[in-house]
């Protein structure tokens, strides 16, 4: 079952890069008692998430910070070392926490998987954006394969 809007976000570990290495967070650290700007995208390093997604969300964060979110989560089906090289190249910073699901464990909790195993890439996450509000999602935003129109930053900063 896909979440919808209503639903707790699932209980699932997620990999952040940290100088001293991956740090575990967990979603109820990441989402309790916070406003949380959440978007998935099905890979580090791919053209449209590394040219629009992640960079749209940087560009807005300080317009989304002032709308009430208090955080921004990119989300993606790799590991952490290379969400962490990724979010440097990208020069997010802290404005973006890059969280890795690297299993996949979060991405099918939500039901949000998208398997691209015929193009060499196993399973991926969709490309979706959310707003959770205390552990609950209030909005949910997932794109058509192929698509990249309602998940963008531009696209949630209308309705908050």
């Amino acid at each position: 079952m896909t979440i919808k809007a209503g639903d707790t976000m699932p209980a699932a570990t997620l990999y952040h890069m940290t100088p001293e290495g991956p740090r575990a967070l967990s979603t109820e650290e990441l989402f309790k008692g916070k406003k949380v700007a959440l978007f998935g995208l099905p890979g580090a390093f791919t053209p449209t998430c590394s040219v629009k997604h992640v960079p749209g969300f940087l560009a807005n964060a300080d317009a989304l910070r002032a709308k009430g979110i208090d955080s921004i989560i990119c989300l993606s089906v790799n590991d952490a070392f290379v969400m962490g090289a990724w979010g440097k190249i990208l020069n997010v910073g802290n404005a973006i926490i890059m969280a890795a699901d690297g299993s996949a464990e979060l991405t099918k909790a939500m039901g949000l998987e998208l398997d691209l195993t015929s193009r060499g890439m196993g399973v991926r996450c969709d490309r979706f954006s959310m707003i959770v509000d205390d552990g609950v999602v209030q909005v949910i935003n997932r794109e058509e394969p192929g698509q990249y129109r309602i998940s963008s930053a531009e696209s949630m900063l209308g309705q908050l």
